[in-house]
């Protein structure tokens, strides 16, 4: 899978493009706030948080650390988002 996201595009928009074209789960007709948690909403399955970790590693370039993948840092675009910019920031 590789993935590549355009410079024009925030990090928001980014995840909220990949939920809806590639998790199931995602359709349900309703639309997706950036602060809806995908896993009260159904959103994402524990599958779908693989495939999300996998799509921010190759998309933002950031290396997601398996304590790292917490309801904190996964569970709405919001919080994905802000984890994404948090690891960039770091990164040497």
């Amino acid at each position: 899978m590789t993935i590549k996201v355009s410079s024009g595009i925030s990090v928001e928009d980014a995840i909220r493009r990949f939920i809806e074209e590639n998790l199931s789960f995602a359709d349900n007709g309703l639309p997706l706030s950036d602060d809806d948690s995908f896993i009260d909403n159904s959103i994402v399955d524990s599958t779908g948080i693989l495939e999300l970790e996998l799509f921010v590693e190759e998309a933002f370039g950031i290396q997601v650390r398996d304590d790292e993948v917490l309801p904190e840092n996964f569970d709405s675009i919001s919080r994905l988002a802000s984890y994404v910019r948090r690891k960039q920031q770091a990164a040497p």
